[in-house]
């Protein structure tokens, strides 16, 4: 399993932003897909955004289009999510995880999470 350090979550008032960022422990992420996905209470796991391996192409899953954006800094071992104009749905803990471009493409990876198990990852929980 490729492991992330999750951090960033927290309590916002709707309309709020948070910025998430997770680092890769113990592996080089470079060669591999990466993203966020989240669960909601009581709901499965979901992508939210990715970027292939391959080009940097982002993917966002339509809930959060212009509201989110991926990114990861220079040595491409730390993810961020900036998050914009928060909603109650967005209220899930958020994780990283990563996946290898000869297993899957980035948005098969957002769209159908191939993941058994999860970390620890970050709550988000957004409320007034």
């Amino acid at each position: 399993q490729l492991h992330f350090v999750e951090s960033g979550g927290g309590l916002v008032q709707p309309g709020g932003s948070l910025r998430l960022s997770c680092t890769a422990s113990g592996f080089n992420p470079e060669g591999f897909h990466v993203g966020w996905f989240r669960q909601a209470p009581g709901k499965k796991h979901e992508g939210v955004s990715c970027i292939d391996q391959t080009d940097g192409t982002t993917y966002y899953a339509d809930s959060v289009k212009g509201r989110f954006t991926i990114s990861r800094d220079s040595t491409k071992t730390t993810l961020y999510l900036q998050m914009n104009n928060l909603k109650p749905e967005d209220t899930a803990v958020y994780y990283c995880r990563a996946d290898s471009p000869t297993l899957t493409t980035s948005r098969a990876m957002c769209v159908v999470p191939p993941f058994t198990s999860w970390g620890q990852g970050t709550q988000v929980t957004v409320s007034s």
